[in-house]
């Protein structure tokens, strides 16, 4: 988690940043004239909390999704390195090669073994090259499709964290059959034997988060989206421009409390007070606290019967109309 002075802030957070400067300069100023400002710095400290709940209260879809986006925010491996106990990542999906943009491994969570898949974009630049900006290839939906079944194999659950922009659209990827691995992931998932939880933990975008979003149960974190097609790109398809792309938010409907009115995920779970980039420990307490019961409450159901409710969970999302020929 980046020290305060390393912080980033989007432009409706500023207010919050300037209040955290003002905090600096009184510490500086106490410290340099040896006079007591507690009073002062701890009236500060009442207000900051007040600005975040003030702001993550009111905002609108386009903030959610710059917040989803915000480069202090945590991402698969901060989430599991809090959470789990004894992560082992496994690499490769024995075809073409590793993909980084995708990471997996078993783990113990609260001392059950499970397998646990996620995106991961990468920390600074250097890492978000190698991680391809969390955008996976076909190796790694196959990667995440040959761990997926290693724990059915081995009867352990699965947990898939979801954040990233999209599957990689590149002319390689499309040439070693991208929509072929991810529609290949979203059957297998659809019938896996054991309890699948997926969570979006930050962007949930197209097909490259179908890829591994196909669950017993799907949740989103509270600032976070989830729908077809990003804001920019549908702003400049419909209006052949990004400057839309706030109306294009709004109209995609694609914030958690959208999805949980239409069906699309199963909850919401909450965020630390302005978001989870600012306290990483309490955002992977809070996740940690949410999937135990529902690990509990899944494996408690016969195999066959949570692949049927599976099945008609997801049959049930969309409109279609059959005729006969």
């Amino acid at each position: 988690m980046p020290e305060l002075k390393n912080r980033q802030f989007l432009e409706f957070e500023k207010p919050i940043r300037d209040l955290y400067d003002q905090i600096e300069q009184l510490r500086i100023t106490s410290a340099k004239n040896d006079i007591d400002l507690t009073d002062s710095i701890l009236q500060l400290e009442e207000k900051v909390v007040e600005q975040k709940r003030s702001i993550t209260e009111g905002l609108t879809s386009w903030q959610k999704v710059q917040l989803s986006r915000h480069p202090d925010r945590p991402y698969s491996l901060a989430y599991i390195n809090r959470m789990c106990e004894h992560f082992t990542e496994l690499h490769g999906d024995r075809n073409f090669r590793d993909d980084k943009a995708i990471v997996g491994g078993f783990a113990q969570l609260d001392g059950q073994t499970v397998m646990i898949i996620g995106h991961q974009k990468g920390i600074n630049t250097k890492m978000r090259q190698l991680r391809n900006f969390g955008m996976a290839n076909p190796e790694g939906y196959r990667k995440a499709l040959r761990l997926m079944k290693l724990a059915e194999k081995f009867n352990k659950p699965v947990i898939t964290l979801v954040d990233t922009p999209g599957a990689f659209p590149g002319i390689e990827a499309e040439e070693r059959g991208q929509g072929e691995a991810i529609a290949r992931n979203i059957y297998e998932m659809m019938c896996l034997k054991v309890p699948v939880i997926c969570v979006i933990i930050g962007e949930g975008a197209s097909g490259g988060a179908m890829g591994i979003a196909v669950g017993d149960r799907v949740f989103m974190m509270e600032n976070t989206w989830y729908t077809v097609i990003s804001p920019e790109s549908c702003s400049s398809i419909l209006w052949r421009s990004w400057d839309h792309k706030e109306r294009a938010a709004d109209e995609l409907k694609l914030t958690p409390e959208h999805m949980l009115g239409f069906g699309v995920v199963d909850g919401i779970i909450p965020e630390p007070l302005g978001g989870s980039h600012w306290n990483y420990n309490e955002a992977a307490a809070i996740l940690k606290s949410h999937l135990l019961p529902v690990l509990k409450e899944l494996s408690a159901i016969d195999p066959q019967e949570r692949i049927d409710q599976r099945i008609e969970k997801f049959s049930r999302m969309g409109c279609w109309e059959e005729k006969n020929a």
